[in-house]
C-alpha cells in the first residue's frame, strides 16, 4: 500500500471512529458498505478494508457476513462472582431497555430432570422467556425458572416494567449463586431471535441462587460475543 493509501486509510479510521466517539452513530447503527466509502473517499476496497478492520479490532465496529457492519454496543462488563443487572447497566449507559416476554408458564418440574426438581423442591416453577432489547436490537435471550414455594409473589407480575432478573435482584436477596460460563453457537431458531447470523459466536452464562439454602431461581442468558465481558480479579491460590 503507497503511502497516500496509508494517510487515506488513517483518514476513514479517524472519520468513523469521531462519529462513533461523539455518539453521532448510536450503537447499531449500519455503517456505509465498503463500495459507498469507496466511492465516497476515492479509494480502492483495500484501504477501506484495512480501516474497518482497525475499528473492528478497536471494538468500535461489528462486522457481519453478508448484513454488513455496525457500530458495536458497549459490552455489559460482569465480575465472575458478581450477579449483573442488565437492565440498570442498559439505561445507564443512555439506551432505552425494553423486556418483551416471550412465553410463560406455570408448571411442574419434569420428570426424570434432577436439576428442576432440586429448583421447585416439590412445588411449582415459573417458566419464563424473553428477550433483552437494548435500544432497537436485541441484546440477550433469557430462559428462566422461578421457584414458587420460595417466591410465590412472582406468579402475579407481568415482568412489563422490570425484567425477572431485575426484579428478583431488588426484591428477593441471594445469600449463594453459582455461574457457569460457556460459548455456543447459535442454532437457526435462537439467531432469528438475536438477528445474527446461524452459527454466530454466543457466550452463554448458566446462574443458580439461593437464599438460606433455599433454591431461588435458575437462569441462562444467550449473549451475542461481542455484547458482554466477564472480569475477574484475583491472588495466587495459597
Amino acid at each position: 500500500m503507497s503511502g497516500n493509501e496509508g494517510t487515506l486509510s488513517q483518514r476513514i479510521r479517524g472519520e468513523i471512529e469521531d462519529l462513533i466517539r461523539s455518539g453521532a452513530w448510536s450503537p447499531g447503527r449500519k455503517v456505509p458498505s465498503e463500495l459507498e466509502l469507496m466511492a465516497r473517499f476515492g479509494c480502492s476496497r483495500m484501504t477501506v478494508n484495512k480501516a474497518m478492520s482497525a475499528l473492528a479490532d478497536e471494538g468500535l465496529i461489528v462486522r457481519r457476513r453478508r448484513a454488513g457492519s455496525f457500530v458495536a454496543r458497549p459490552r455489559v462488563h460482569s465480575t465472575v462472582l458478581d450477579i449483573p443487572d442488565i437492565q440498570a447497566e442498559i439505561v445507564a449507559r443512555g439506551e432505552a431497555y425494553r423486556f418483551d416476554l416471550l412465553d410463560r408458564r406455570r408448571r411442574k418440574a419434569r420428570a426424570g430432570d434432577a436439576d428442576e426438581i432440586a429448583l421447585a423442591a416439590g412445588g411449582e416453577l415459573l417458566a419464563l422467556r424473553g428477550l433483552h432489547v437494548a435500544g432497537d436490537r436485541p441484546f440477550a435471550l433469557e430462559d428462566r425458572l422461578i421457584n414458587l414455594a420460595a417466591v410465590p409473589e412472582a406468579a402475579e407480575l407481568d415482568f412489563a416494567q422490570e425484567s425477572p432478573g431485575a426484579w428478583l435482584l431488588h426484591h428477593v436477596p441471594w445469600t449463594e449463586a453459582e455461574n457457569r460460563i460457556s460459548a455456543v453457537g447459535a442454532d437457526a431458531a435462537v439467531a432469528d431471535l438475536l438477528a445474527l447470523d446461524a452459527g454466530a459466536a454466543l457466550l452463554a452464562v448458566e446462574r443458580r441462587t439461593w437464599r438460606a439454602g433455599q433454591p431461588v431461581t435458575w437462569v441462562r442468558q444467550l449473549f451475542p460475543g461481542e455484547a458482554y465481558d466477564l472480569v475477574a480479579r484475583f491472588g495466587p491460590a495459597r
